[in-house]
């Protein structure tokens, strides 16, 4: 079982989440939830520009290429340096990653079936840690992240990499992501592949689904 990390075991919250959490860690005033749409319009329309669209291709291929250009991005939105810098910081903070709250109980239950898992995301850091804090790194057998292969999804290889961590062929395996974008790439290495829609909440219950798909009687 191959799983994507943000918008599947971890909750995905909306862009003002983000920047209200970085005005807010660097003690300035908190804008309007107008005010925040407002910015977030703008970083999502400079991340559609031209100029960005091979930018946006390999953006997690390394944790370097994925700071200049995230921070590109903010400074062409009209983000100040240090509150673009506060927004990018934040990622590296675990409290900033609410875990679903079925993500336990779905690896552990597949474990217990014998079905091993492996997560594929396209990453710029190292979330392993947080994995062992959360006590789910005992039911994990693989991590696959972009930014340690030096490709991203949905590049065939990354998901080929991730079938060989487990030693399965693609007809054995099953992927769980939320883009047909990015996670659909996986049918083309003939993975079935299902998308569910992102998590936003840590409260919402999407797992359910991989255990009746995977675990029948």
């Amino acid at each position: 079982m191959l799983f994507d990390w943000r918008g599947i075991l971890v909750a995905d919250p909306s862009d003002e989440w983000w920047l209200a959490l970085a005005f807010d860690s660097l003690g300035r005033p908190q804008p309007t939830t107008a005010e925040l749409s407002t910015v977030a319009a703008a970083i999502n329309a400079v991340w559609e520009l031209p100029e960005f669209v091979v930018a946006r291709r390999q953006i997690d291929c390394s944790a370097a290429q994925h700071a200049e250009t995230s921070l590109a991005i903010f400074a062409a939105a009209g983000l100040d340096d240090e509150l673009a810098t506060a927004l990018y910081q934040l990622d590296w903070r675990s409290d900033c990653h609410p875990y679903a709250n079925d993500a336990k109980d779905t690896l552990e239950t597949l474990a217990f079936n014998g079905i091993k898992g492996a997560v594929i995301s396209d990453i710029h850091f190292d979330f392993r840690p947080e994995f062992e804090a959360q006590g789910l790194s005992e039911f994990v057998d693989a991590f696959v992240l972009s930014f340690e292969h030096g490709v991203q999804k949905p590049d065939p290889v990354i998901f080929r990499r991730a079938l060989d961590a487990l030693g399965v062929e693609p007809a054995e395996a099953f992927m769980v992501g939320d883009r047909a974008s990015h996670d659909g790439g996986a049918v083309a290495v003939g993975i079935p592949t299902l998308l569910l829609p992102t998590l936003h909440d840590e409260s919402e219950q999407r797992l359910g689904l991989v255990l009746r798909l995977a675990c029948q009687p």
